[in-house]
């Protein structure tokens, strides 16, 4: 059975203060569209950008996982979106109106209630899950960091930390199924032990730091002027230490709470690959760099699989939408720079065009002639052809205008092509043409093998204004 994409049914904000920058601000999550996913939008700047909550935005995991696109950036989101995977909402734009998000009692279960309070509903679109298709590894060999994402029809977790720590000591923490996030993953809130609270506060870098929103673990002898000087800091009347080792400004909610906040985290900074999960996540000693970077390893998996799901055969033999004579009755290009041969698909969005590479080329007698390399200068030019087909059709009298191209972008050239093959090219519209002016992404493949790919922008313009 087919699960079904979910948001929000309102919009519902929550107010506080950011850990680091000590900012107020106020965050809404707002219903979104299909196959949005998490978005952020900066309101309190000028055009209010968007920054998609993906792992390629990354832009620092020191204090937190940073996120930034299009000239802004939000801090700390890992606590907002391990609320969102662990209550399985798919699709939600998050207004804010600072940088970073608040950092309420330092775990994600206020995030969980107001989402709650608000409620869910069904979309109409399948949520599309990634599932793990064998054991993906990571490691830090200097910091004992183990990773690893196995098959499983479930999103799993298992975390274990060890700080060498007389008061934490080793700690494990799990969860068989996301279903049980809520009730037990989502209270637990942030720690610190007490070295690094002073170094913080020395360096002036939790401003919205607070003994409500964190566990303190007392990992040093401490007296009690020490101790007087944390109470004035945070402005308490007394300050001392618990039986278990922590500071006794909370209690704990849990005797595992720290591993259940990594947990937490973890599922957090995974949340950046970017689709839902189907896996056992296992991990030792992890942080906000090494979920990241598993995150990553994870996403490149994915777009390498997507690429090969996409690639599509087509049959060289059937009847073309264009032959060369076609082709050439639109573009003014001739042997030897004509470099398709045919067009197999077209509509105002899409081209389908094929180049026969033969040892007859003319470039082949001075281009490698002992081991003939197809040039991936002319590999670009027979795509840029198939991309002016496209932009051509959708204008009266074609032979009458030509497609300049503005900008060549991301270039990649993957794989060696050589006579006797076909080169596929596939070129798409990435936003509507405007102004005569046309954006496109373009793929080259042999067989399933993409062996160039590259990003185009196009200018259609009447013969007579070139000749101006």
């Amino acid at each position: 059975m087919n699960v079904k994409q979910r948001t929000i049914k309102a919009p519902v904000s929550v107010s506080g203060t950011g850990l680091h920058t000590g900012q107020r601000v106020t965050m809404t999550f707002n219903p979104a569209p299909e196959n949005h996913g998490y978005k952020f939008r900066r309101v309190d700047i000028a055009g209010s950008p968007i920054i998609d909550a993906d792992v390629d935005n990354v832009s620092d995991t020191s204090r937190g996982t940073s996120i930034s696109q299009n000239g802004a950036t939000v801090n700390t989101v890992e606590h907002v979106l391990a609320a969102l995977v662990g209550l399985e909402v798919d699709n939600v734009l998050i207004d804010m109106d600072g940088p970073e998000t608040p950092i309420m009692d330092g775990s994600s279960i206020q995030f969980v209630d107001v989402i709650l309070e608000t409620g869910l509903v069904e979309q109409d679109a399948d949520r599309e899950y990634y599932h793990i298709p064998y054991n993906i590894h990571y490691s830090e060999p200097d910091r004992k960091v183990e990773m690893v994402a196995m098959p499983l029809d479930d999103y799993r977790f298992t975390c274990m930390v060890d700080y060498n720590s007389q008061v934490l000591g080793s700690q494990h923490a799990s969860i068989s199924t996301i279903g049980e996030f809520k009730k037990e993953i989502a209270s637990c809130r942030t720690f610190c032990f007490l070295h690094e609270l002073e170094m913080l506060l020395k360096h002036d870098l939790i401003k919205g730091g607070d003994l409500n929103n964190a566990i303190v673990v007392v990992d040093k002898d401490v007296d009690q002027e020490e101790l007087n000087h944390l109470a004035k800091l945070f402005n308490r009347k007394d300050i001392n230490v618990a039986p278990q080792g922590i500071l006794n400004n909370i209690e704990l909610r849990h005797q595992n709470e720290p591993a259940r906040h990594k947990l937490l985290d973890m599922i957090g900074d995974l949340a950046l690959v970017g689709v839902p999960l189907k896996g056992h996540i296992m991990a030792a000693r992890p942080g906000h760099a090494a979920n990241v970077a598993f995150a990553k390893k994870i996403k490149a998996l994915i777009k390498k699989e997507k690429s090969r799901k996409q690639v599509k055969a087509y049959d060289l033999n059937a009847k073309p939408l264009f032959d060369t004579v076609d082709i050439m009755n639109m573009l003014p290009h001739r042997q030897p720079f004509l470099m398709i041969d045919k067009i197999l698909e077209l509509n105002k969005n899409h081209v389908v065009g094929a180049k026969n590479v033969t040892i007859n080329e003319e470039f082949f007698k001075g281009h490698f002639p002992g081991a003939p390399i197809f040039p991936g200068v002319l590999q670009i030019e027979g795509m840029v052809q198939t991309g002016g087909i496209l932009v051509l059709n959708t204008v009266p009298d074609p032979q009458n205008y030509l497609t300049l191209f503005l900008k060549i972008e991301n270039a990649r050239f993957k794989s060696k092509v050589v006579p006797g093959d076909t080169i596929i090219y596939v070129c798409d519209l990435t936003a509507p043409i405007r102004r005569g002016i046309a954006t496109m992404k373009g793929v080259g493949m042999v067989g399933d093998r993409v062996v160039v790919e590259a990003e185009l922008m196009a200018q259609i313009v009447k013969v007579k204004e070139t000749e101006a």
